[in-house]
């Protein structure tokens, strides 16, 4: 989705865009924007990263066993809760044995996938979860991991044995069919986070439009219109809320299919 970059991402470019852009071009690379060659979305990935680390270097400090706060109790419900949902409990219903080996870095993307479709919550910034760019290096990121995880637990002879197939006679067409279906799970979850969070960004800056139109519209024929002024901060409270829940969703949902993925990868089966 094209647009004109936040005023953020132009400060970014004013302080740190020369020693890039000289660098990309000492590359041989020629940004789309020569003027601004550090794009939106890694722009607001530094800004993901820079709160994570500020808010664990605070959040570290409060920990507390007998005494947990507020902040501590929410953050734990990341990792397990009543419903089960968390990164430990999917690891563990789906894994089981020696599963939290595997939390450190299917939680760290599932966090920082949650952080960047939350982030555009605050105007001043925008998800870089809606640029397809962010989504597909974290999928594919997914598909070395879990492959990784899968060599690693059954060594090269065992899980490429597990793409052959039961059967010989049928191991060319097998090794397509798995090739295919493992390319398919990293396009599946590029694409359906990309587009849930363009659509939700999308919808909620359309209808702010138009109820920021309906209030102009009504001011020109009648200044008493101009008291609807105050629709276009409540109307677009329930596109934020839409928001909201779709990008918790999508967070989980791209914690969820790591974990089954792993957990199909090193199944004792193969």
């Amino acid at each position: 989705m094209e647009h004109e970059p936040s005023f953020l991402t132009v400060w970014f470019n004013h302080w740190f865009g020369g020693p890039v852009r000289a660098l990309l071009h000492a590359l041989g690379i020629h940004p789309h924007d020569p003027a601004h060659p550090i794009p939106e979305y890694l722009v607001m990935e530094i800004f993901v990263f820079l709160f994570a680390v500020i808010f664990v270097l605070w959040f570290k400090r409060r920990l507390s066993v007998d005494q947990p706060g507020a902040t501590q109790q929410c953050v734990e419900m990341l990792l397990t809760n009543p419903m089960g949902v968390g990164v430990r409990d999917l690891l563990d219903d789906m894994i089981g044995h020696d599963a939290r080996r595997y939390m450190p870095m299917l939680g760290s993307i599932g966090i920082f996938v949650l952080l960047s479709n939350l982030i555009s919550l605050i105007p001043i910034f925008t998800s870089p979860t809606a640029h397809p760019s962010v989504p597909f290096a974290c999928a594919l990121l997914v598909f070395v991991y879990y492959h990784a995880c899968g060599l690693r637990k059954h060594g090269l002879l065992r899980y490429g044995k597990h793409f052959l197939g039961p059967v010989l006679a049928m191991s060319p067409l097998m090794v397509l069919i798995e090739l295919v279906s493992h390319l398919a799970r990293m396009l599946s979850l590029t694409v359906r986070l990309w587009v849930n969070m363009v659509v939700s960004e999308m919808l909620y800056l359309i209808f702010l439009g138009l109820t920021l139109s309906l209030m102009l519209f009504a001011g020109e024929w009648n200044p008493v219109g101009y008291s609807l002024g105050a629709v276009p901060l409540l109307f677009p409270v329930l596109f934020i809320v839409l928001h909201l829940f779709v990008g918790v969703l999508q967070a989980f949902v791209f914690t969820l299919l790591p974990v089954i993925y792993v957990g199909g990868a090193v199944a004792e089966e193969h």
